[in-house]
């Protein structure tokens, strides 16, 4: 089960000179507790469809067609539109890339799970080493106080070790 959410809670109509007006669905994506906003044309989610078809067995999506354009039959396309987002969410193990760019997720390639620890079985030596990398390298140990010759002592770490053990005593 995946921990993405998915609403489409409005929609609006475009209206555009140069070609003929259109509705725009407002996609909610909620993920890892983080909410952002994604603008889509019905257009949009038929080119999604066609290319899922490639890779899944997405859902039905909406009839293309409609006859009429008052609020009652978008409300309808709405609705199926956000049935058809979640339903992929929710039969599919692995979201497509595809998937998540549409909905501009990011995505991070993961193994599968019988791989998760690493394969036993190395194609080459250059899949069995450790990429990263060390960020910060100390000398000596940071959290130790800074010797007796020291002429700027560590204030936030000398008022931290008054607070703890006297905090009654004032500062001098």
């Amino acid at each position: 089960m995946h921990n993405v959410r998915i609403s489409i809670p409005s929609f609006r109509s475009e209206d555009n000179p140069l070609e003929k007006g259109y509705t725009v669905f407002k996609i909610e994506v909620l993920m890892n507790g983080r909410q952002h906003t994604v603008e889509k044309r019905y257009s949009e989610f038929h080119n999604l469809h066609k290319m899922l078809k490639k890779s899944i067995k997405p859902p039905e999506l909406p009839s293309k067609h409609v006859r009429n354009w008052v609020p009652k039959v978008l409300e309808q396309r709405r609705h199926g539109l956000e049935f058809y987002l979640e339903t992929i969410v929710m039969e599919n193990e692995v979201l497509p890339k595809i998937f998540l760019d549409f909905l501009n997720i990011r995505h991070f390639p993961t193994l599968p799970k019988t791989e998760s620890c690493g394969s036993f079985e190395m194609e080459s030596d250059e899949s069995s080493k450790l990429n990263h990398q060390p960020t910060m390298l100390y000398h000596r140990d940071p959290y130790l106080l800074p010797p007796k010759h020291d002429t700027f002592s560590n204030v936030v770490i000398e008022g931290v070790i008054h607070g703890i053990f006297y905090p009654d005593l004032q500062p001098r």
